[in-house]
């Protein structure tokens, strides 16, 4: 008998986004929450700033790769392998990993049934790699969180690794390459995301804003100015140069990771001053 599975999308949880086997399973009010929190849970939905989670459907033919620790749970005859197909490979993801800053052995999910990741108060966005073209996409250090098997993972470089350690930005990034969905967490929605096509063109991003970009693209870092000076004169320092025929998908606001932790440390603080008060 095939498993069942009710009440995973209800009048407080929908899926709003579905691209070939992935979901995002987006929590529109957040009922699990105490009386300590409950205010700051209620102006965060107010401002979309809600749970979500990625369910992916095995079928008995695909396959699953994620970050590791990424799995909630899992039903049905479904299986994690390591993905490691010797020590060769192995060693091979160990570099990966640690010049990507992505975890170095990302497990494989096979079989039959459901798997849903755990939940992000960032967004989720789903792309169709083949989109990318043969080059594929590269995605910005951390943002990785799921992809189809048939997705393949390499690693690319910048164009100038000298510039790249002044201008305080990684040196390599994840590449992915071929067909199937990758699963990628942002701090905006894809609404808000600014697509720029090039065509045997430049652009000049002031930090890392992009989320992912045609691996083709020539990545450097340079100085905004061709002198020193000017570069003291305009304000700008180094920035982030795409060069050559793709597109990028960049943030049109700097990431706001900073206020997550602020509101985390909201939450903490009404928890504690709440039990406090029935403490006494």
């Amino acid at each position: 008998m095939a498993i069942q599975i009710r009440n995973l999308s209800n009048e407080t949880r929908r899926i709003t986004e579905s691209l070939g086997n992935f979901s995002v399973l987006e929590y529109a009010q957040d009922a699990s929450v105490s009386p300590f929190n409950a205010q700051t849970q209620y102006f965060m939905g107010k401002m979309n700033v809600r749970r979500r989670q990625v369910m992916v459907a095995l079928n008995g033919s695909n396959s699953v790769i994620t970050q590791a620790g990424a799995m909630q749970w899992m039903a049905g005859d479904v299986n994690a392998t390591s993905g490691v197909k010797g020590v060769g490979d192995f060693l091979g993801k160990l570099v990966k990993g640690a010049v990507t800053k992505e975890s170095a052995v990302k497990p494989e999910y096979v079989g039959n049934g459901t798997l849903v990741l755990e939940p992000t108060y960032k967004y989720i966005i789903l792309q169709d790699v083949a989109n990318w073209g043969p080059a594929g996409m590269a995605v910005e250090d951390g943002m990785f969180l799921a992809c189809d098997g048939t997705v393949q993972h390499k690693v690319v470089a910048r164009s100038n690794l000298s510039s790249a350690v002044a201008g305080g930005e990684g040196l390599f990034n994840l590449c992915l390459q071929g067909s199937g969905v990758a699963a990628l967490e942002s701090n905006v929605p894809l609404s808000e995301l600014v697509e720029v096509e090039l065509q045997n063109d430049t652009l000049k991003i002031d930090g890392n804003l992009a989320v992912c970009w045609t691996a083709s693209l020539q990545f450097t870092v340079e100085r905004s100015t061709k002198t020193l000076i000017g570069s003291a004169v305009s304000g700008e320092g180094l920035v982030n140069v795409y060069r050559g025929t793709g597109k990028v998908l960049m943030c049109p606001v700097a990431p706001t990771n900073t206020l997550y932790a602020a509101t985390n440390t909201v939450a903490a603080k009404s928890a504690a001053v709440g039990s406090n008060t029935f403490g006494k």
